[in-house]
């Protein structure tokens, strides 16, 4: 096929190097100096090039701010069947988007990143497709996933984004609420420092990616999970309660089983 990624960032420069050896690969991104680190691929540094190349499909690797603005820049450059496809964490906006505009699409999230995602080793994260895609771009994706030994879910728009309030948003709060009371330590314990080390990774994201995954609709629910299970805390090692404690751990294991 001939695909156009659209970003190369971090996500669009692995997307790059995954498909290049097996299709006929462009890659644009305003930056040109971005695009020194792409390999195996056409370097577009003007989506008049875009028009040109004639892709069959358009993967839109930009980040989760500039999404619907990439996609929007370059639809007039692009064949009427184009499929196009995105791998956003947060979908906001993007059902509406793909029904007004004229070409058919797939929805992934590979629920993986650079910032704690070995992308050489990914047999243990998963992918998620949306169900309302085109068939085709399903296909493809589901196969480019097995190929990397992905757990693939199937979802729709809806159970999409309220899986990911849970799945994203309890450890960005909960890792945001440790760092927000968190102070120096000399000589910090095992399980401090990897905590520090969670919470360095996610401070180095994109502050407009966690707050939109934060802003999800569904997340107030969770977050009021949080408080819950924090004042049930609070209240047992208040009153020093041994059996309570038992109990609350008890809990807490079976939830991780």
């Amino acid at each position: 096929m001939k695909i156009l990624i659209l970003g190369a960032g971090k996500m669009g420069s692995f997307f790059c190097d995954l498909l290049s050896t097996q299709h006929d690969l462009g890659v644009y991104d305003p930056d040109p100096k971005r695009l020194l680190f792409t390999f195996n691929c056409r370097r577009f540094a003007s989506l008049d090039e875009v028009r040109g190349f004639e892709p069959e499909m358009v993967i839109n690797a930009a980040t989760v701010k500039y999404t619907l603005q990439a996609f929007n820049e370059t639809l007039s450059y692009l064949p009427q069947r184009c499929i196009l496809s995105d791998i956003a964490s947060v979908k906001t906006g993007l059902p509406e988007f793909y029904a007004s505009c004229g070409h058919p699409f797939v929805s992934t999230h590979p629920m993986f990143g650079p910032t704690f995602a070995s992308l050489s080793n990914l047999q243990n994260e998963n992918a998620i497709i949306i169900a309302e895609s085109d068939c085709l771009g399903k296909a493809f994706f589901r196969d480019l996933y097995r190929q990397l030994r992905l757990h693939i879910e199937e979802y729709t728009f809806a159970e999409h984004d309220s899986t990911i309030a849970y799945s994203l948003s309890i450890p960005f709060a909960s890792t945001l609420v440790f760092a927000g009371c968190m102070k120096h330590q000399d000589a910090p314990g095992t399980t401090f420092k990897r905590h520090k080390a969670i919470a360095d990774g996610l401070m180095s994201e994109d502050d407009f990616l966690l707050s939109e995954i934060l802003f999800n609709p569904n997340t107030p629910e969770q977050l009021q999970r949080i408080a819950g299970k924090l004042s049930e805390l609070l209240d047992i090692v208040k009153r020093r309660d041994s059996e309570a404690m038992k109990k609350f751990l008890d809990g807490v294991r079976q939830n991780l089983k």
